[in-house]
């Protein structure tokens, strides 16, 4: 079955995926006080959406409403740009810091230029927030392709964020359910990198421990 077709079959619109991949977008941004000016309309809008994804979004929300900004700017940095194991660069799952990583990074530039989705200078094109807003604003087909190309990585990112009962995994498993279901394929494919970690063309860097190991320190 085709990746459209699989998604025909699922409950969500297309305007509820595109309506989620936006939330997912903005809640998983660096925290400012925009963000936090915005948080009603967001939980307005979360609200609106079927349940999965609405619970998981409106948890979030609800977090970043109840969290002063100073503490949600250390969480997020503590989070997301301190670990690998837990950062919002797709192409960093499957490739780690190989040479096959520019080639990615040029798969995905090239996707967003034939939809005239220009970044800015200083943003990766495989930045989970750069994606999701392309996936919910500009090209919705090959927003979730890639998506749906880079789904090991997001479900190891749900796994990461599980382990430390991050409050960030709710807007990880909103945007999966945006996605066909889970398959074996895929489910190999998760535990492969669970166990050997990104590949290196250098020795030196540790695989990410396994699920059960309920103690990860990232």
């Amino acid at each position: 079955m085709s990746l459209f077709r699989a998604l025909e079959r699922h409950r969500l619109s297309a305007r509820q995926r595109a309506l989620t991949h936006r939330l997912a977008a903005l809640v998983l941004a660096h925290p400012d006080e925009q963000l936090l000016a915005d948080l009603p309309m967001l939980r307005q809008a979360a609200g609106e959406l079927p349940d999965p994804p609405r619970t998981d979004l409106l948890g979030v929300i609800e977090w970043l409403a109840s969290t002063p900004l100073l503490e949600l700017a250390g969480t997020y940095v503590g989070t997301f740009d301190l670990h690998r194991r837990s950062c919002l660069h797709l192409t960093y799952y499957a490739h780690g810091d190989t040479r096959n990583r520019g080639a990615a990074l040029l798969w995905f530039s090239n996707a967003y230029r034939r939809a005239g989705f220009h970044l800015d200078a200083a943003e990766l094109p495989d930045h989970l927030c750069v994606l999701l807003e392309f996936a919910a604003t500009v090209d919705p087909d090959s927003g979730t392709r890639l998506l749906n190309r880079y789904r090991a990585g997001l479900e190891l990112l749900r796994l990461a964020l599980t382990e430390v009962d991050s409050p960030y995994t709710g807007a990880v498993s909103a945007i999966n359910a945006t996605l066909p279901p889970r398959t074996d394929r895929l489910d190999g494919a998760v535990a492969r990198l669970v166990a050997e970690g990104p590949p290196a063309e250098e020795a030196g860097l540790a695989p990410f421990p396994p699920p059960e190991n309920r103690s990860m320190h990232l």
